[in-house]
Protein backbone atom coordinates (compact mmCIF):
# COMPACT_ATOMS: atom_id res chain seq x y z
CA UNK A 1 0.00 0.00 0.00
CA UNK A 2 1.40 3.68 -0.72
CA UNK A 3 1.92 6.24 2.02
CA UNK A 4 -0.08 8.84 2.22
CA UNK A 5 2.15 11.65 1.22
CA UNK A 6 2.72 10.78 -2.62
CA UNK A 7 1.00 12.50 -5.22
CA UNK A 8 -1.03 11.12 -8.42
CA UNK A 9 -2.11 13.37 -11.03
CA UNK A 10 -3.28 12.69 -14.97
CA UNK A 11 -2.16 14.94 -17.53
CA UNK A 12 -4.93 15.83 -19.69
CA UNK A 13 -2.79 17.25 -22.19
CA UNK A 14 0.08 15.19 -22.69
CA UNK A 15 -2.19 11.89 -21.96
CA UNK A 16 -0.33 10.66 -19.27
CA UNK A 17 -0.19 9.71 -15.48
CA UNK A 18 2.27 11.66 -13.38
CA UNK A 19 3.64 10.07 -10.23
CA UNK A 20 5.50 12.25 -7.37
CA UNK A 21 6.87 11.49 -3.81
CA UNK A 22 6.20 7.57 -4.03
CA UNK A 23 6.55 5.33 -1.28
CA UNK A 24 5.64 1.77 -0.79
CA UNK A 25 6.23 0.11 2.32
CA UNK A 26 5.69 -3.52 1.25
CA UNK A 27 8.07 -6.26 2.05
CA UNK A 28 7.18 -8.15 -1.23
CA UNK A 29 7.76 -5.66 -3.32
CA UNK A 30 11.08 -4.56 -1.38
CA UNK A 31 12.52 -7.79 -0.99
CA UNK A 32 11.82 -8.31 -5.68
CA UNK A 33 13.58 -4.88 -6.25
CA UNK A 34 16.56 -5.59 -3.87
CA UNK A 35 17.30 -9.77 -4.67
CA UNK A 36 16.14 -9.50 -8.30
CA UNK A 37 16.18 -6.23 -10.32
CA UNK A 38 19.40 -3.73 -11.00
CA UNK A 39 19.36 -0.28 -9.98
CA UNK A 40 19.45 0.46 -13.67
CA UNK A 41 16.01 -1.48 -14.63
CA UNK A 42 14.17 0.14 -11.14
CA UNK A 43 12.40 2.68 -13.52
CA UNK A 44 11.53 0.44 -16.02
CA UNK A 45 10.46 -2.89 -13.78
CA UNK A 46 8.31 -0.45 -11.80
CA UNK A 47 6.09 0.94 -15.27
CA UNK A 48 6.21 -2.95 -16.64
CA UNK A 49 4.53 -3.80 -13.16
CA UNK A 50 2.26 -1.09 -13.06
CA UNK A 51 1.14 -1.51 -16.60
CA UNK A 52 0.31 -5.61 -15.84
CA UNK A 53 -1.25 -4.40 -12.77
CA UNK A 54 -3.86 -2.20 -14.55
CA UNK A 55 -4.38 -4.89 -17.27
CA UNK A 56 -5.03 -7.39 -14.75
CA UNK A 57 -7.62 -5.32 -13.29
CA UNK A 58 -9.53 -4.38 -16.28
CA UNK A 59 -9.59 -8.52 -16.84
CA UNK A 60 -12.49 -11.02 -15.59
CA UNK A 61 -9.78 -13.63 -14.73
CA UNK A 62 -6.20 -13.25 -14.44
CA UNK A 63 -5.41 -16.60 -16.01
CA UNK A 64 -6.87 -15.13 -19.54
CA UNK A 65 -5.03 -11.57 -19.08
CA UNK A 66 -1.55 -13.39 -18.57
CA UNK A 67 -2.62 -15.50 -21.88
CA UNK A 68 -3.79 -12.73 -23.51
CA UNK A 69 -0.74 -10.54 -22.96
CA UNK A 70 2.48 -12.86 -22.56
CA UNK A 71 2.79 -12.26 -26.47
CA UNK A 72 3.64 -8.27 -25.88
CA UNK A 73 5.49 -8.67 -22.58
CA UNK A 74 7.45 -11.40 -23.80
CA UNK A 75 9.01 -14.22 -22.00
CA UNK A 76 9.31 -12.91 -18.31
CA UNK A 77 5.25 -12.85 -18.47
CA UNK A 78 5.61 -16.13 -19.58
CA UNK A 79 7.47 -17.46 -16.74
CA UNK A 80 4.63 -15.38 -14.51
CA UNK A 81 2.08 -17.27 -16.49
CA UNK A 82 3.22 -20.53 -16.15
CA UNK A 83 3.51 -20.04 -12.39
CA UNK A 84 0.17 -18.36 -12.02
CA UNK A 85 -1.11 -21.83 -13.83
CA UNK A 86 1.17 -24.22 -11.37
CA UNK A 87 -0.07 -22.64 -8.41
CA UNK A 88 -3.76 -23.25 -9.82
CA UNK A 89 -3.21 -26.41 -10.83
CA UNK A 90 -1.96 -27.58 -7.23
CA UNK A 91 -4.84 -25.65 -5.57
CA UNK A 92 -7.05 -28.23 -7.21
CA UNK A 93 -5.04 -31.48 -6.50
CA UNK A 94 -4.00 -30.02 -3.10
CA UNK A 95 -5.92 -31.57 -0.20
CA UNK A 96 -6.23 -28.40 1.17
CA UNK A 97 -8.73 -27.35 -1.62
CA UNK A 98 -11.69 -28.61 0.38
CA UNK A 99 -10.98 -26.59 3.45
CA UNK A 100 -10.40 -23.33 1.37
CA UNK A 101 -13.45 -23.54 -0.22
CA UNK A 102 -15.62 -24.31 2.48
CA UNK A 103 -14.23 -20.98 3.90
CA UNK A 104 -15.28 -19.30 0.54
CA UNK A 105 -18.20 -20.64 0.78
CA UNK A 106 -19.13 -19.78 4.28
CA UNK A 107 -18.21 -16.36 4.08
CA UNK A 108 -19.47 -15.41 0.76
CA UNK A 109 -23.17 -17.13 2.66
CA UNK A 110 -22.64 -14.62 5.94
CA UNK A 111 -21.73 -11.74 2.96
CA UNK A 112 -25.25 -12.01 1.53
CA UNK A 113 -26.94 -12.61 4.61
CA UNK A 114 -25.63 -9.21 6.03
CA UNK A 115 -26.38 -7.38 2.57
CA UNK A 116 -29.80 -8.80 2.62
CA UNK A 117 -30.36 -8.59 6.60
CA UNK A 118 -31.41 -11.95 6.50
CA UNK A 119 -30.77 -13.53 10.37
CA UNK A 120 -29.15 -16.75 9.02
CA UNK A 121 -25.61 -17.96 9.88
CA UNK A 122 -23.28 -20.15 8.28
CA UNK A 123 -20.65 -21.72 9.51
CA UNK A 124 -18.17 -24.48 8.86
CA UNK A 125 -17.97 -28.28 11.00
CA UNK A 126 -14.40 -28.55 10.46
CA UNK A 127 -13.50 -31.95 12.11
CA UNK A 128 -16.34 -32.10 14.00
CA UNK A 129 -18.13 -35.49 13.77
CA UNK A 130 -22.55 -35.36 13.36
CA UNK A 131 -24.64 -37.90 14.88
CA UNK A 132 -23.27 -40.53 12.97
CA UNK A 133 -19.80 -41.31 15.22
CA UNK A 134 -16.73 -40.32 13.19
CA UNK A 135 -18.27 -38.59 10.43
CA UNK A 136 -17.68 -35.69 9.12
CA UNK A 137 -20.08 -35.01 6.08
CA UNK A 138 -22.07 -31.85 5.99
CA UNK A 139 -18.88 -29.38 5.58
CA UNK A 140 -21.14 -26.13 6.37
CA UNK A 141 -24.54 -25.64 8.57
CA UNK A 142 -26.59 -22.97 8.25
CA UNK A 143 -28.45 -22.12 10.82
CA UNK A 144 -32.19 -20.23 10.02
CA UNK A 145 -32.82 -17.34 11.99
CA UNK A 146 -30.41 -18.18 14.51
CA UNK A 147 -31.87 -21.25 15.44
CA UNK A 148 -29.77 -24.31 15.91
CA UNK A 149 -33.19 -26.62 15.15
CA UNK A 150 -34.09 -25.28 12.27
CA UNK A 151 -30.82 -25.73 9.68
CA UNK A 152 -29.49 -26.75 6.38
CA UNK A 153 -26.48 -28.32 5.70
CA UNK A 154 -23.91 -27.73 2.97
CA UNK A 155 -21.99 -30.32 1.20
CA UNK A 156 -18.63 -29.23 -0.42
CA UNK A 157 -17.29 -31.81 -2.92
CA UNK A 158 -14.72 -30.16 -5.55
CA UNK A 159 -13.80 -33.87 -6.36
CA UNK A 160 -14.31 -34.89 -10.74
CA UNK A 161 -14.59 -38.66 -9.18
CA UNK A 162 -17.53 -37.84 -7.29
CA UNK A 163 -20.51 -39.12 -9.76
CA UNK A 164 -24.57 -38.12 -9.52
CA UNK A 165 -25.31 -41.70 -8.15
CA UNK A 166 -29.14 -42.04 -8.78
CA UNK A 167 -30.71 -44.96 -6.97
CA UNK A 168 -31.70 -46.76 -10.53
CA UNK A 169 -28.52 -46.97 -11.71
CA UNK A 170 -26.61 -47.86 -8.49
CA UNK A 171 -25.01 -51.37 -8.13
CA UNK A 172 -25.33 -52.94 -4.42
CA UNK A 173 -22.91 -55.62 -4.78
CA UNK A 174 -19.82 -53.45 -6.14
CA UNK A 175 -17.25 -51.41 -3.18
CA UNK A 176 -19.16 -48.24 -1.88
CA UNK A 177 -18.53 -44.74 -3.68
CA UNK A 178 -19.39 -41.66 -2.61
CA UNK A 179 -22.30 -40.10 -5.15
CA UNK A 180 -24.05 -36.66 -5.26
CA UNK A 181 -27.10 -38.57 -3.72
CA UNK A 182 -25.04 -40.36 -1.38
CA UNK A 183 -23.48 -37.76 -0.03
CA UNK A 184 -26.76 -35.41 0.45
CA UNK A 185 -29.03 -38.31 2.31
CA UNK A 186 -25.58 -38.84 4.56
CA UNK A 187 -25.44 -35.03 5.24
CA UNK A 188 -29.14 -34.63 6.53
CA UNK A 189 -28.46 -38.18 8.49
CA UNK A 190 -25.47 -36.70 10.07
CA UNK A 191 -26.43 -33.05 10.78
CA UNK A 192 -29.60 -33.86 11.38
CA UNK A 193 -31.25 -31.73 8.86
CA UNK A 194 -34.49 -31.81 6.85
CA UNK A 195 -32.70 -30.79 3.88
CA UNK A 196 -29.57 -30.23 2.08
CA UNK A 197 -27.54 -28.72 -0.64
CA UNK A 198 -24.17 -30.73 -2.24
CA UNK A 199 -21.91 -28.11 -3.89
CA UNK A 200 -19.77 -28.80 -6.87
CA UNK A 201 -17.14 -26.73 -8.91
CA UNK A 202 -17.52 -25.84 -12.37
CA UNK A 203 -13.84 -27.29 -13.05
CA UNK A 204 -13.86 -30.29 -10.69
CA UNK A 205 -17.57 -31.78 -11.47
CA UNK A 206 -18.28 -35.18 -13.03
CA UNK A 207 -19.85 -35.07 -17.04
CA UNK A 208 -23.29 -36.98 -14.83
CA UNK A 209 -23.67 -34.64 -12.40
CA UNK A 210 -23.21 -31.84 -15.30
CA UNK A 211 -25.60 -34.04 -18.10
CA UNK A 212 -28.12 -33.54 -14.68
CA UNK A 213 -27.41 -30.20 -14.35
CA UNK A 214 -25.13 -27.00 -15.49
CA UNK A 215 -26.62 -24.65 -12.66
CA UNK A 216 -29.19 -25.41 -9.97
CA UNK A 217 -31.06 -29.06 -9.39
CA UNK A 218 -33.08 -30.82 -7.48
CA UNK A 219 -33.68 -34.25 -6.50
CA UNK A 220 -37.44 -35.24 -4.37
CA UNK A 221 -36.83 -36.82 -1.32
CA UNK A 222 -33.01 -36.10 -1.41
CA UNK A 223 -31.41 -32.69 -1.81
CA UNK A 224 -30.47 -29.85 -4.31
CA UNK A 225 -27.35 -29.73 -6.54
CA UNK A 226 -25.78 -26.02 -7.21
CA UNK A 227 -22.74 -25.81 -9.36
CA UNK A 228 -20.41 -22.75 -8.38
CA UNK A 229 -17.11 -21.33 -10.03
CA UNK A 230 -14.60 -20.87 -7.25
CA UNK A 231 -12.01 -19.43 -9.18
CA UNK A 232 -14.55 -16.59 -10.33
CA UNK A 233 -16.14 -16.20 -6.46
CA UNK A 234 -19.33 -16.88 -8.70
CA UNK A 235 -21.37 -18.66 -6.14
CA UNK A 236 -25.03 -17.13 -6.97
CA UNK A 237 -26.26 -20.99 -8.15
CA UNK A 238 -25.47 -21.50 -4.39
CA UNK A 239 -27.99 -18.41 -3.15
CA UNK A 240 -30.67 -20.14 -5.55
CA UNK A 241 -30.38 -23.18 -4.03
CA UNK A 242 -30.22 -21.84 -0.05
CA UNK A 243 -33.72 -19.64 -0.66
CA UNK A 244 -35.67 -22.70 -1.72
CA UNK A 245 -34.18 -24.78 0.93
CA UNK A 246 -35.14 -21.47 3.37
CA UNK A 247 -38.34 -21.63 1.97
CA UNK A 248 -39.08 -25.34 2.46
CA UNK A 249 -37.55 -25.18 6.33
CA UNK A 250 -39.72 -21.58 7.09
CA UNK A 251 -42.65 -22.19 5.65
CA UNK A 252 -44.05 -26.21 5.30
CA UNK A 253 -46.18 -27.37 8.07
CA UNK A 254 -45.24 -29.96 10.39
CA UNK A 255 -47.50 -32.94 8.25
CA UNK A 256 -46.41 -34.76 6.19
CA UNK A 257 -45.24 -32.97 2.22
CA UNK A 258 -46.84 -34.13 -1.04
CA UNK A 259 -43.75 -34.55 -2.59
CA UNK A 260 -45.20 -34.78 -5.74
CA UNK A 261 -46.84 -31.76 -5.70
CA UNK A 262 -43.38 -30.50 -4.40
CA UNK A 263 -41.68 -31.80 -7.22
CA UNK A 264 -43.53 -30.19 -9.86
CA UNK A 265 -43.22 -26.77 -8.23
CA UNK A 266 -39.65 -26.97 -8.02
CA UNK A 267 -38.84 -28.55 -11.05
CA UNK A 268 -40.67 -25.17 -12.44
CA UNK A 269 -38.72 -22.70 -10.62
CA UNK A 270 -35.95 -24.67 -11.10
CA UNK A 271 -36.29 -24.67 -15.01
CA UNK A 272 -37.14 -21.01 -15.08
CA UNK A 273 -34.21 -19.79 -13.27
CA UNK A 274 -31.69 -22.15 -15.37
CA UNK A 275 -33.13 -20.44 -18.55
CA UNK A 276 -32.95 -17.14 -16.84
CA UNK A 277 -29.32 -17.45 -15.55
CA UNK A 278 -28.78 -18.78 -19.99
CA UNK A 279 -30.79 -15.80 -21.12
CA UNK A 280 -28.72 -13.43 -18.34
CA UNK A 281 -24.90 -15.06 -19.67
CA UNK A 282 -25.76 -14.19 -23.34
CA UNK A 283 -26.94 -11.01 -22.83
CA UNK A 284 -23.52 -10.07 -20.51
CA UNK A 285 -21.51 -11.55 -23.40
CA UNK A 286 -23.35 -9.76 -26.02
CA UNK A 287 -23.88 -5.82 -25.21
CA UNK A 288 -25.30 -5.69 -28.41
CA UNK A 289 -28.53 -7.20 -26.89
CA UNK A 290 -31.89 -6.52 -28.88
CA UNK A 291 -35.35 -6.35 -27.73
CA UNK A 292 -36.46 -10.14 -27.57
CA UNK A 293 -33.51 -10.85 -25.62
CA UNK A 294 -35.21 -8.15 -23.16
CA UNK A 295 -38.48 -9.39 -23.39
CA UNK A 296 -36.91 -12.64 -22.22
CA UNK A 297 -35.47 -12.00 -19.60
CA UNK A 298 -38.55 -9.65 -18.20
CA UNK A 299 -40.35 -13.36 -19.03
CA UNK A 300 -38.48 -15.53 -16.79
CA UNK A 301 -38.11 -13.61 -14.31
CA UNK A 302 -41.91 -12.67 -13.74
CA UNK A 303 -42.53 -16.47 -13.98
CA UNK A 304 -39.87 -17.18 -11.69
CA UNK A 305 -41.62 -14.55 -9.18
CA UNK A 306 -45.16 -16.41 -9.83
CA UNK A 307 -43.88 -19.59 -9.04
CA UNK A 308 -42.07 -18.78 -6.29
CA UNK A 309 -45.37 -17.09 -5.09
CA UNK A 310 -47.17 -20.82 -5.00
CA UNK A 311 -44.39 -22.52 -3.50
CA UNK A 312 -44.84 -20.60 -0.74
CA UNK A 313 -48.57 -20.75 -0.59
CA UNK A 314 -48.09 -24.77 -1.10
CA UNK A 315 -45.30 -24.80 1.78
CA UNK A 316 -47.75 -22.53 4.50
CA UNK A 317 -50.71 -23.68 3.22
CA UNK A 318 -49.78 -27.56 3.25
CA UNK A 319 -51.73 -27.98 0.30
CA UNK A 320 -52.94 -26.60 -3.44
CA UNK A 321 -56.42 -26.60 -4.45
CA UNK A 322 -57.20 -28.24 -7.68
CA UNK A 323 -58.71 -24.57 -8.71
CA UNK A 324 -54.66 -23.47 -7.36
CA UNK A 325 -53.04 -26.18 -9.28
CA UNK A 326 -55.11 -24.94 -12.53
CA UNK A 327 -53.73 -21.91 -12.14
CA UNK A 328 -50.45 -22.78 -11.28
CA UNK A 329 -50.40 -24.58 -14.42
CA UNK A 330 -52.20 -21.87 -16.81
CA UNK A 331 -50.06 -18.95 -15.40
CA UNK A 332 -52.69 -16.50 -16.79
CA UNK A 333 -51.55 -13.83 -14.44
CA UNK A 334 -48.11 -13.80 -15.71
CA UNK A 335 -49.30 -13.88 -19.22
CA UNK A 336 -51.54 -10.58 -18.35
CA UNK A 337 -48.97 -9.11 -16.62
CA UNK A 338 -46.14 -9.53 -19.47
CA UNK A 339 -48.10 -7.94 -21.92
CA UNK A 340 -48.32 -4.55 -20.49
CA UNK A 341 -44.12 -4.91 -20.02
CA UNK A 342 -44.17 -6.10 -23.53
CA UNK A 343 -45.60 -3.10 -24.80
CA UNK A 344 -42.84 -0.89 -23.04
CA UNK A 345 -40.31 -2.81 -23.99
CA UNK A 346 -40.85 -2.97 -28.08
CA UNK A 347 -42.25 1.02 -28.19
Amino acid sequence: MLEQDYMIKLNQQLKQLELSKINIPNELVFEYFNKKVSAEEYNDTFLKALYIGVIALMEDRFSAFLAKTQNELGSELEHLKRMFDLKTELFYTSTAKGTITEDDIATYLNQYFQAKKIKDDAFTTGNEAGAIPKNKTGDILIHIDGKDDVKIAVECKFDKSIKLGDIADKDVFIRKSDTAWSQLIESQANRETKVAIIVFDKALVDKSVLNFTEHVGYIPGVGFICIVDSQRGDYSNLVIAYSLCRDVLVNAKNQEVDINTLTIIIKRLLNTINEFKTIKKLVETNISTNQKILAQLEKSYMLMEFNQEYLSKFLKDGELSKKDLLDFYMAEDVKDRFKLIEKEITQ
